[in-house]
């Protein structure tokens, strides 16, 4: 049997793309051919199948997700500027419309298949852990308010993150957006 050759990175991309923007049950094989250029077979024979690409696609966003949340801190001075920075960065998403595969993948998947909505709040578990450590750093310093937990700051966050990107949806003013942001950010004083 041949080998598929094609780039990895790209083909998970456009997968991700196809698939928040139709939701998982809505994409179909043609979509998704269509989207990264690779024929069902091809799809078939690297992946699986159609479940197998939205497993690849969800690991990759975790990763690209992840790494674009460790630049943010990176990049800053303090924990509290890599929170601002990491919100500016969903602001962005937001104000593009671009909704999280994550999100909509749970969405999509509740009470369909348990295996994959586990899956999905795995990686979801994984990222409240990352926000949660830095929120641990951020108090050990004194950059934090040790007023809360690190778990509860961290699950207030997450649940903020997911409003916001639902909330864009009905309005988009940045203005508004950065408003809602400040908000958010004030309970880590």
């Amino acid at each position: 049997m041949r080998v598929a050759e094609f780039d990895r990175e790209k083909v998970l991309c456009a997968a991700m793309n196809a698939f928040v923007d139709k939701g998982y049950n809505k994409t179909s094989m043609q979509d998704l051919k269509q989207a990264t250029g690779l024929h069902p077979g091809s799809i078939y024979c690297a992946f699986g199948n159609k479940r197998g690409l939205l497993l690849a696609a969800l690991e990759h966003y975790a990763q690209e997700s992840r790494q674009k949340f460790e630049n943010c801190f990176d990049a800053q001075p303090t924990i509290r500027e890599g929170f601002r920075c990491y919100f500016e960065l969903l602001l962005l998403s937001c104000e593009h419309q671009s909704d999280c595969l994550m999100q909509k993948a749970l969405s999509d998947m509740h009470r369909q298949d348990n295996e994959m909505e586990s899956h999905i709040c795995q990686l979801l578990s994984d990222w409240q852990a990352l926000i949660t450590e830095k929120i641990i750093s951020g108090q050990q310093c004194g950059e934090i308010s040790s007023d809360q937990t690190a778990k509860m700051l961290s699950q207030y966050l997450v649940m903020s993150i997911f409003g916001l990107r639902s909330y864009s949806h009905l309005s988009s003013e940045p203005d508004v957006l950065r408003g809602l942001v400040d908000r958010v950010l004030s309970v880590l004083e």
